[in-house]
């Protein structure tokens, strides 16, 4: 089966070309500009995404997309409109693309959405499912939310095949930004006052999401589904930061900060965001999958970290 995947340069594309080669699928990757050539990998620049790609050389012959290419989420995002410039790679872009793979005859289209798309918290042991009400809160949920709706209607109108995956928080060797720094400051034993958060967050291990992607592939029972992925096991920011200190071999140094003091200090501060991520709930069910694929996460929190810790770069050292 040929394969075209998108936003093979991040750390969750890399991952995913690799398995898909072990499994003996042609793989094809569309960049944005020239990169280092990956091994038996065909490579072809699309240019910037945007309702103008022209993805005619990268869709011929192609079974399947994988499209994982997106504006990111940005903390303190300081262009003048966000949701507008979003909207413009994965609004504009993921749909453009969709329209030109039915037409080109791609059987199947695979969008790598985001749990933002449900909310951005839930109560505790009350975990989004699939079939919740729409809930995005910044403009990057809503790009994704917007993009999924998109999709769906072009499958209507072309028998396209969609399958929407929602992840939380992907972790694994490559991850960057607030999970990096997380363990980069464990690993240098900065006391951190997290000792005694009781939140509940899921978190995914990007072995377990690729599993799962590739499950997506080729499977019938999910055509025109929405699914959620985890690791299946959640944990507090207190037992995360611990987990890490254990893959990393160190000694935590966590403070027993009363939950309520931090979060009061983060709203004096203006920093309530910050405050919701490390004391927040954010929970994911992930029984569909498991039930309607036969899918299940193959790797532990504990290996995934440990992996995480092992590949992070040599600053951490």
């Amino acid at each position: 089966m040929k394969v075209l995947i998108t936003g093979v340069t991040g750390f969750v594309g890399k991952e995913l070309c690799a398995e898909l080669l072990s499994q003996g699928h042609e793989i094809l990757v569309a960049v944005r500009t020239k990169v280092v050539a990956i091994k038996n990998v065909e490579m072809t620049m699309v240019g910037e995404i945007n309702r103008g790609t022209d993805w005619s050389s990268a869709l011929r012959d192609v079974d399947v997309v994988i499209h994982l290419a997106a504006r990111v989420h940005v903390m303190h995002d300081t262009v003048v409109d966000p949701l507008a410039e979003f909207r413009k790679v994965n609004v504009d872009g993921t749909l453009n693309l969709a329209h030109q793979a039915a037409k080109a005859g791609v059987k199947r289209f695979i969008f790598i959405s985001s749990i933002k798309v449900n909310g951005e918290h839930t109560e505790a042991d009350k975990p989004f499912k699939e079939s919740d009400v729409a809930n995005p809160q910044d403009a990057y949920g809503v790009s994704k939310f917007e993009a999924e709706q998109g999709l769906l209607q072009i499958a209507q109108q072309t028998g396209l095949e969609v399958v929407i995956i929602r992840p939380p928080l992907v972790y694994g060797a490559g991850v960057k930004a607030n999970f990096a720094s997380m363990m980069r400051a464990v690993k240098r034993g900065i006391p951190l006052p997290l000792g005694a958060i009781h939140n509940k967050r899921s978190f995914v291990y990007v072995g377990n999401l690729v599993s799962l992607i590739t499950r997506c592939v080729d499977h019938p029972a999910a055509v025109s589904q929405v699914f959620l992925v985890s690791d299946g096991h959640d944990l507090s920011t207190t037992e995360l930061l611990s987990a890490c200190a254990v893959a990393l071999d160190v000694k935590s140094r966590l403070l027993p900060v009363p939950q309520k003091l931090i979060e009061l200090s983060a709203v004096l501060v203006g920093k309530k965001d910050i405050a919701q991520r490390l004391c927040g709930n954010l929970q994911v069910d992930i029984t569909k999958a498991r039930t309607l694929l036969g899918w299940a996460p193959s790797v532990s929190v504990a290996d995934g970290l440990k992996a995480t810790a092992l590949g992070l770069d040599s600053k951490l050292k």
